[in-house]
């Protein structure tokens, strides 16, 4: 949906076609990218014919790739386009799983892969917008961005530190160092005859103003993909991207807002929310869903992350609780539904829609009151992994900038993975196969969040599985809580790789293992 402005206007500039727009980009440069999972902001037909262009010509070559969060469809779509051996010899990415074929790069050490908290690289890219000397921030700090423990490399190419610990009044920050972008490649739904771009149309605006504003800043060029040509100006407080920064517009009229449709009202929040709607969870992960979801005050200002942390949303929504809760995820948006699955970052009917750059900047403000985060590893001292699993790169999006800047955070997941089968038999939890995969390990692969930087700063976090539940303490993780049927010696510690501090834990409280209603 467009919001034109009143009043007829000339057009001062002129559409031109995604193979025009990036034939100009020359070998070696560096290109920022909005976008994030589900086809959101993604300007898919200007990285189909950048690749194209590759294809056909061998140019260009040697790019470095900067986005702050996953953009593609696990298959062909999105940072997919770019992921041909020679064509990128860097990326510094938020998050990895959307495109696949970049991951296979990696694993072959083919490209110096970064991997960054996805609000730490919106952000540096605004400062670079405002030619400010790099992004410091605390936001990192004791992970595997620090220097000190990798400095988020991922592959042996990798060796340029491009983070460093700066100490400011006798604190420790990271200072994320800035760099030239040479191209800009952002996405709105619609573009006025001045050049004025609006994302209203869309389902997030993401941090596209800061990736314009970084590629202007460094004398680079602004590609900007929409599907509206408009003959109307924009109301002036919807554009979003204003011409001053506009070099190139691709017209792309079959654009789509999301990989599942070409327009949802919701999504944009031109439309309520029609609610949840029909729902058929996993009895197992909703049981986990609603002791995370009991963790969650009234008042609060909370996070939910993907998968089964998502579905807190669900369980507050059984207990008529959605209405006491504000919803902030980490796309730019307030209140609604989030959307889970692959349209993960999009919400149905938010109630303030603004961009990814200034949420990261709300968190680190101290926005949050909670969030409900996943987790693969966990170890003895509350250290958590999301970003290197199995080996592979996954990235951390947003979990770092939310999970550091969150008073309270709530991890949750099965207790072992791979192969898991559990089943809630008159109100008891009964395992008939255990997972082959254990998460509660001796000492996670890499550090995305710190149990122990969380102790120093008075942060608190709980670690809930179907099983059992933990909480951090100064002296390491404390089982606090367990399922009924659950034998403390024979289910969970053998598939632990520590023992953790056992008091008294108590029975997890009866109502969580009832039955899952199918409407919500």
């Amino acid at each position: 949906m467009t919001h034109p402005g009143p009043g007829a206007a000339a057009r001062r500039w002129t559409p031109t076609t995604a193979t025009r727009a990036v034939s100009g980009i020359a070998p070696g440069s560096t290109i920022a990218l909005t976008g994030s999972g589900g086809g959101i902001l993604e300007a898919d037909t200007v990285l189909k014919a950048l690749e194209e262009c590759f294809l056909a010509t061998g140019s260009p070559r040697g790019l470095t790739i900067v986005h702050a969060l996953g953009i593609g469809d696990r298959v062909r779509r999105g940072t997919n386009h770019l992921a041909h051996k020679g064509m990128v010899t860097r990326v510094i990415g938020g998050h990895w799983t959307w495109s696949p074929a970049m991951i296979e790069l990696v694993r072959n050490d083919e490209i110096e892969a970064y991997a960054w908290p996805g609000g730490a690289i919106s952000q540096l890219l605004r400062e670079i917008g405002a030619r400010r000397p790099g992004l410091v921030t605390a936001t990192g700090l004791d992970t595997f961005v620090d220097p000190r423990h990798g400095g988020g490399k991922f592959t042996p190419s990798a060796t340029e530190d491009l983070v460093e610990v700066l100490t400011l009044d006798g604190r420790e920050y990271l200072r994320y160092k800035p760099f030239p972008v040479d191209v800009a490649i952002v996405r709105g739904d619609s573009v006025d005859p001045s050049g004025n771009v609006t994302c209203s149309g869309e389902a997030a605006q993401l941090d596209a103003l800061a990736v314009a504003q970084a590629a202007k800043a460094c004398g680079g060029r602004v590609i900007v993909q929409v599907k509206n040509l408009l003959d109307r100006p924009i109301d002036p407080r919807l554009v979003h991207i204003p011409a001053v920064l506009v070099d190139d517009i691709v017209h792309a009229p079959d654009q789509w807002q999301t990989y599942a449709g070409e327009f949802d009202p919701e999504l944009s929040g031109d439309a309520a929310n029609s609610g949840l709607g029909a729902t058929n969870h996993d009895p197992i992960r909703m049981l986990i869903a609603r002791r995370a979801a009991a963790e969650v005050r009234d008042g609060d200002v909370l996070n939910v992350g993907f998968g089964v942390s998502a579905l807190v949303v669900d369980a507050l929504a059984e207990q008529d609780r959605l209405d006491d809760v504000t919803l902030a995820i980490e796309q730019g948006l307030i209140d609604g539904i989030p959307v889970s699955g692959d349209l993960f970052g999009a919400a149905r009917g938010p109630k303030v829609v603004h961009s990814s750059t200034t949420q990261f900047d709300l968190f680190s403000g101290g926005m949050l009151d909670v969030s409900c985060l996943g987790m693969a590893e966990v170890d003895f001292t509350g250290a958590v992994n999301v970003s290197k699993i199995g080996g592979g790169i996954v990235g951390p999006g947003g979990f770092i900038d939310i999970s550091q800047n969150s008073p309270r955070a709530v991890f949750c997941g099965t207790f072992t993975a791979r192969g898991l089968d559990v089943e809630i038999v008159g109100g008891e939890l009964v395992i008939r196969r255990e997972g082959s995969v254990p998460k509660f390990v001796d000492r996670v692969d890499q550090v995305t969040y710190s149990g122990a930087l969380a102790v120093r700063e008075g942060r608190e976090a709980v670690y809930v599985t179907e099983r059992a539940v933990f909480v951090l303490t100064g002296d390491g993780l404390e089982l606090v809580e367990i399922a009924p049927g659950i034998d403390i010696d024979r289910d969970i510690l053998p598939h632990m790789g520590f023992r953790p501090i056992i008091k008294n834990p108590r029975l997890m409280d009866a109502g969580l293992f009832a039955p899952v209603a199918v409407h919500i």
